[in-house]
Protein backbone atom coordinates (compact mmCIF):
# COMPACT_ATOMS: atom_id res chain seq x y z
CA UNK A 1 0.00 0.00 0.00
CA UNK A 2 2.59 2.70 0.87
CA UNK A 3 4.84 1.43 -2.07
CA UNK A 4 1.40 1.91 -3.96
CA UNK A 5 1.51 5.32 -2.37
CA UNK A 6 4.88 6.93 -3.11
CA UNK A 7 4.77 5.37 -7.28
CA UNK A 8 1.47 7.45 -7.21
CA UNK A 9 3.40 10.74 -5.92
CA UNK A 10 6.33 10.17 -7.69
CA UNK A 11 4.38 10.11 -10.61
CA UNK A 12 2.17 13.51 -9.78
CA UNK A 13 5.37 15.04 -9.14
CA UNK A 14 6.83 14.07 -12.36
CA UNK A 15 3.92 15.67 -13.77
CA UNK A 16 4.00 18.48 -12.28
CA UNK A 17 7.68 19.29 -12.80
CA UNK A 18 6.89 18.49 -16.23
CA UNK A 19 4.18 21.41 -16.12
CA UNK A 20 6.35 23.53 -14.77
CA UNK A 21 9.28 23.03 -17.30
CA UNK A 22 7.02 23.51 -20.16
CA UNK A 23 5.20 26.61 -18.39
CA UNK A 24 8.93 28.18 -17.91
CA UNK A 25 9.74 26.95 -21.47
CA UNK A 26 6.92 29.39 -23.26
CA UNK A 27 8.46 32.38 -20.62
CA UNK A 28 11.98 32.11 -21.55
CA UNK A 29 10.65 31.82 -25.39
CA UNK A 30 8.12 34.76 -24.55
CA UNK A 31 11.23 37.26 -23.05
CA UNK A 32 13.26 36.47 -26.09
CA UNK A 33 11.29 37.67 -28.55
CA UNK A 34 10.73 40.79 -26.09
CA UNK A 35 13.95 41.30 -25.37
CA UNK A 36 14.86 41.27 -29.39
CA UNK A 37 12.03 43.60 -30.06
CA UNK A 38 14.05 45.93 -27.56
CA UNK A 39 16.64 45.49 -29.95
CA UNK A 40 14.69 46.62 -32.59
CA UNK A 41 13.65 49.38 -30.59
CA UNK A 42 16.44 51.41 -29.71
CA UNK A 43 17.79 51.34 -33.60
CA UNK A 44 14.64 53.09 -34.48
CA UNK A 45 14.83 55.19 -31.94
CA UNK A 46 18.47 55.91 -33.11
CA UNK A 47 16.89 55.99 -36.72
CA UNK A 48 14.58 59.08 -35.34
CA UNK A 49 16.79 61.05 -34.17
CA UNK A 50 18.93 61.22 -37.22
CA UNK A 51 15.78 62.22 -39.58
CA UNK A 52 15.27 65.52 -38.04
CA UNK A 53 19.32 66.33 -38.51
CA UNK A 54 19.35 64.99 -42.30
CA UNK A 55 16.00 67.09 -42.62
CA UNK A 56 17.01 70.22 -41.43
CA UNK A 57 21.04 69.92 -43.55
CA UNK A 58 18.47 69.19 -46.56
CA UNK A 59 16.32 71.71 -46.13
CA UNK A 60 19.28 74.09 -46.67
CA UNK A 61 19.75 72.88 -50.70
CA UNK A 62 16.62 72.10 -51.22
CA UNK A 63 14.47 75.30 -50.67
CA UNK A 64 11.77 74.00 -52.84
CA UNK A 65 11.64 70.37 -52.18
CA UNK A 66 9.34 71.23 -48.96
CA UNK A 67 6.79 68.09 -49.84
CA UNK A 68 9.33 65.87 -49.89
CA UNK A 69 10.97 66.65 -46.55
CA UNK A 70 7.43 67.80 -45.01
CA UNK A 71 6.41 64.25 -45.84
CA UNK A 72 9.48 62.16 -44.37
CA UNK A 73 8.67 64.51 -41.22
CA UNK A 74 5.49 63.23 -41.31
CA UNK A 75 6.48 59.46 -41.61
CA UNK A 76 8.55 59.73 -39.02
CA UNK A 77 5.65 60.73 -36.82
CA UNK A 78 3.55 58.06 -37.80
CA UNK A 79 6.57 55.60 -37.14
CA UNK A 80 7.35 56.78 -33.89
CA UNK A 81 3.68 56.33 -33.21
CA UNK A 82 3.73 53.41 -34.44
CA UNK A 83 6.69 51.98 -32.43
CA UNK A 84 5.66 53.41 -29.26
CA UNK A 85 2.19 51.38 -29.76
CA UNK A 86 4.75 48.33 -30.65
CA UNK A 87 6.84 48.99 -27.77
CA UNK A 88 3.73 48.93 -25.19
CA UNK A 89 2.90 45.24 -26.37
CA UNK A 90 5.87 43.35 -28.29
CA UNK A 91 4.73 40.65 -30.37
CA UNK A 92 1.03 41.78 -30.84
CA UNK A 93 -0.15 40.89 -34.19
CA UNK A 94 -2.07 44.42 -34.64
CA UNK A 95 0.74 46.39 -33.20
CA UNK A 96 3.40 44.54 -35.40
CA UNK A 97 1.32 45.10 -38.48
CA UNK A 98 0.95 48.97 -37.43
CA UNK A 99 4.44 49.57 -37.05
CA UNK A 100 5.74 47.30 -40.08
CA UNK A 101 3.21 49.31 -42.35
CA UNK A 102 4.61 52.90 -40.92
CA UNK A 103 8.38 52.01 -41.02
CA UNK A 104 7.36 50.73 -44.86
CA UNK A 105 5.91 54.29 -45.50
CA UNK A 106 8.95 55.70 -43.99
CA UNK A 107 11.16 53.92 -45.83
CA UNK A 108 9.69 55.17 -48.79
CA UNK A 109 9.76 58.99 -47.67
CA UNK A 110 13.58 58.16 -46.65
CA UNK A 111 13.96 57.01 -50.28
CA UNK A 112 12.09 59.34 -52.32
CA UNK A 113 14.56 62.00 -50.54
CA UNK A 114 17.50 60.10 -51.10
CA UNK A 115 16.87 60.31 -54.81
CA UNK A 116 16.21 63.90 -54.98
CA UNK A 117 19.21 64.65 -52.89
CA UNK A 118 20.83 62.68 -55.46
CA UNK A 119 20.06 65.71 -58.22
CA UNK A 120 21.60 68.29 -55.54
CA UNK A 121 25.53 68.26 -56.06
CA UNK A 122 26.29 70.83 -53.43
CA UNK A 123 24.09 68.66 -50.97
CA UNK A 124 25.95 65.61 -52.16
CA UNK A 125 29.55 67.08 -51.29
CA UNK A 126 28.25 68.31 -48.04
CA UNK A 127 30.17 66.67 -45.01
CA UNK A 128 27.67 66.61 -43.02
CA UNK A 129 24.74 65.32 -44.86
CA UNK A 130 27.60 62.25 -46.37
CA UNK A 131 27.93 61.43 -42.86
CA UNK A 132 24.53 61.42 -41.58
CA UNK A 133 23.91 59.50 -44.80
CA UNK A 134 25.91 56.67 -44.01
CA UNK A 135 24.91 56.51 -40.29
CA UNK A 136 20.88 55.93 -41.47
CA UNK A 137 22.32 53.26 -43.61
CA UNK A 138 24.53 52.00 -40.93
CA UNK A 139 21.15 52.28 -38.61
CA UNK A 140 18.81 50.64 -41.73
CA UNK A 141 21.57 47.46 -41.48
CA UNK A 142 21.27 47.33 -37.95
CA UNK A 143 17.31 47.34 -37.92
CA UNK A 144 16.83 44.68 -40.34
CA UNK A 145 19.26 42.51 -38.19
CA UNK A 146 17.57 42.97 -35.15
CA UNK A 147 14.07 42.59 -37.04
CA UNK A 148 15.68 38.96 -38.38
CA UNK A 149 16.25 38.48 -34.48
CA UNK A 150 13.13 39.51 -33.42
CA UNK A 151 11.25 37.91 -35.73
CA UNK A 152 13.37 34.41 -34.83
CA UNK A 153 12.42 34.58 -31.44
CA UNK A 154 8.65 34.93 -32.66
CA UNK A 155 8.93 32.08 -34.99
CA UNK A 156 10.07 29.88 -31.73
CA UNK A 157 8.14 31.36 -29.53
CA UNK A 158 4.91 30.33 -31.70
CA UNK A 159 6.03 27.13 -32.66
CA UNK A 160 6.43 26.05 -28.69
CA UNK A 161 3.24 27.23 -27.77
CA UNK A 162 1.65 25.37 -30.59
CA UNK A 163 3.11 21.84 -30.21
CA UNK A 164 1.42 19.17 -27.95
CA UNK A 165 1.32 19.18 -25.40
CA UNK A 166 2.90 22.47 -24.49
CA UNK A 167 -0.60 23.76 -26.63
CA UNK A 168 -2.63 22.63 -23.81
CA UNK A 169 -0.69 24.41 -21.18
CA UNK A 170 -0.17 27.80 -23.22
CA UNK A 171 -4.19 28.30 -24.19
CA UNK A 172 -5.09 27.55 -20.44
CA UNK A 173 -1.96 29.63 -19.00
CA UNK A 174 -3.06 33.04 -21.45
CA UNK A 175 0.08 32.65 -23.63
CA UNK A 176 -1.09 34.14 -27.00
CA UNK A 177 -0.06 34.08 -30.56
CA UNK A 178 3.22 36.61 -31.20
CA UNK A 179 3.18 38.48 -34.80
CA UNK A 180 6.24 38.70 -37.21
CA UNK A 181 7.22 42.20 -38.02
CA UNK A 182 6.93 42.36 -41.80
CA UNK A 183 7.93 45.79 -43.51
CA UNK A 184 5.50 46.09 -46.53
CA UNK A 185 7.84 47.98 -49.12
CA UNK A 186 11.37 45.86 -47.81
CA UNK A 187 9.24 42.62 -48.09
CA UNK A 188 7.77 43.74 -51.92
CA UNK A 189 11.20 44.63 -52.75
CA UNK A 190 12.78 41.35 -51.86
CA UNK A 191 10.46 39.20 -53.79
CA UNK A 192 10.90 41.11 -57.18
CA UNK A 193 13.28 39.45 -59.38
CA UNK A 194 15.96 41.92 -60.61
CA UNK A 195 15.66 43.27 -64.23
CA UNK A 196 18.52 43.09 -66.37
CA UNK A 197 18.51 44.83 -69.80
CA UNK A 198 21.77 44.52 -72.21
Amino acid sequence: MMFSFLILLGLVLLFIFWVVAIYNGLIAARNAYKNAFAQIDVQLQRRFELIPNLVEIAKRYMAHERETLEAVMTARSAAMSGAAAAKSVPGDPAAMARLGSSEGVLGGALGRLMMVAEAYPELQANQTMRELTEELRSTENRVAFSRQAYNDGVTVYNNRREVFPASLIAGNCGFRPAGLLAIPSAEAEMRQSPKVAF
